[in-house]
């Protein structure tokens, strides 16, 4: 008996199946239960585990009656636009400037750059709330370099999300380095022997044959990016302690969802922002996926 089990489970097509259970048993109930859940939630007027009345689309409705919702979507979007202006161009540069062999040392450019991305995000906040403070070293440098007087970053409104996209560029800048490295391997040097034979110029090279065959790194590092920025949390949770900085200024989707989760005991109303969040950074996958054309058909 024992050998004809063994025997099935040696069978090439049973052996897929089971080193992938395991994966699957944990994705289902991890992952696939828990947005079920909250998609359920989100249609009752869940406040307890005694309080689970059906109310249909109210909470929905309840959401975008909400404007520290309308503020915190906006916040959201424009960081994870601001985020996308400098972690998609200021990577690829860098990650084209390390690979064309012209950097000294390249290897310890690498490791310095990527070194944000290992530090613990509690770390790095409470570091960030001392260097933007009004006093710290980023005033400093600007008034020293500048002449600018010093800026309030953690006190004024207007400066709470410039202030995140700055711990943003520090913090992801490296890894999306890597990624846009890995990317770069896998082109052929014998295209750009070519060019150089045709007498093609270092912008022409990377305009015509390093963007277009970076295509799949690029929309790997946006979708990335997007999800990133309007699921972003601890950041702003700990540059401000806990709040949304000044005039919820750096109030973020998913803090709002916290708070209302954790502080206001709203869970129906929480699982419907959860549900709407969800929606929007899957529309604007779509979105990139058909821009880069993953969904043509290939000749």
């Amino acid at each position: 008996m024992l050998s004809s089990i063994a025997a099935i489970l040696n069978h090439k097509k049973v052996v897929p199946v089971v080193f992938l259970t395991p994966f699957m048993v944990v994705f289902l109930i991890f992952k696939v239960y828990p947005v079920i859940l909250a998609v359920i939630m989100s249609f009752q007027n869940f406040q307890g585990v005694q309080s689970q009345e059906w109310v249909g689309l109210t909470n929905y409705q309840n959401v975008f009656n909400l404007v520290r919702f309308n503020q915190a979507l906006a916040n959201t979007t424009i960081y994870t636009i601001g985020t996308l202006l400098i972690l998609i161009p200021l990577p690829l540069v860098l990650a084209v400037l390390l690979d064309s062999g012209r950097v000294v040392q390249s290897t310890v450019f690498r490791t310095l750059i990527f070194l944000p991305a290992l530090t613990s995000l509690v770390v790095a906040g409470t570091v960030f709330r001392l260097i933007l403070a009004e006093d710290g070293f980023l005033n400093l440098f600007l008034t020293s370099l500048f002449g600018v007087q010093p800026l309030r970053w953690l006190e004024v409104s207007d400066l709470a999300l410039p202030s995140l996209i700055l711990v943003a560029t520090w913090r992801w800048t490296g890894i999306n380095i890597l990624y846009f490295n890995s990317g770069l391997v896998n082109i052929s040097k014998d295209l750009y022997e070519a060019a150089v034979i045709d007498g093609a110029s270092a912008f022409q090279m990377f305009w015509r044959i390093t963007l277009p065959l970076l295509r799949p790194t690029t929309l790997f590092v946006v979708v990335l990016s997007i999800i990133g920025g309007y699921q972003v949390f601890v950041e702003p949770f700990i540059l401000y302690t806990g709040g949304g900085g000044p005039g919820d200024g750096g109030l973020t989707m998913a803090l709002l969802i916290y708070r209302t989760a954790f502080t206001s005991f709203n869970f129906g109303t929480a699982a419907a922002m959860g549900v709407i969040l969800a929606a929007i950074i899957f529309v604007f996958s779509l979105i990139q996926f058909r821009y880069f054309g993953v969904f043509s058909k290939e000749d």
